[in-house]
């Protein structure tokens, strides 16, 4: 048989556990994105991680295309470059889907500052091999 008395104290310690103020993880969405634009502030290069995140959710929002995968990311010496491939057209069956690469160049904060489509394929495809 188990405890299920609920007394006042009981009552008042389980409220103040979940009160906000009492709560550790202040680690909101808003906190993040906040700590992200202070480190820019700062002059120091958002983590690469971070720079992916942002190349990924800018071309979306430029070209309206979803980013299935990141092909190729590099620092350079003017910010970023990533090669990000994407669905451009839904076929039936999957494997005559045509995708597309694009290249994205970033600002050392981690701002797109151009992009472009390098190569459109079926998805079924493989990349012929060189001397083979």
């Amino acid at each position: 048989m188990s405890n299920t008395n609920s007394t006042p104290k009981t009552q008042s310690s389980q409220e103040s556990q979940n009160s906000p103020e009492t709560n550790d993880t202040n680690d909101t969405p808003d906190t993040v994105r906040d700590e992200r634009n202070h480190n820019a502030a700062d002059g120091r290069r958002p983590a690469p991680m971070e720079v992916l995140r942002q190349a990924r959710a800018q071309l979306t929002e430029l070209t309206g295309l979803v980013p299935e995968t990141v092909s190729s990311f590099e620092q350079t010496e003017d910010g970023w470059s990533v090669e990000v491939e994407v669905l451009e057209l839904a076929r039936v069956p999957d494997t005559m889907s045509l995708m597309a690469s694009y290249q994205v160049e970033l600002d050392p904060e981690g701002q797109l500052t151009g992009y472009r489509r390098v190569r459109r394929y079926e998805r079924g495809r493989a990349d012929a091999r060189g001397g083979r």
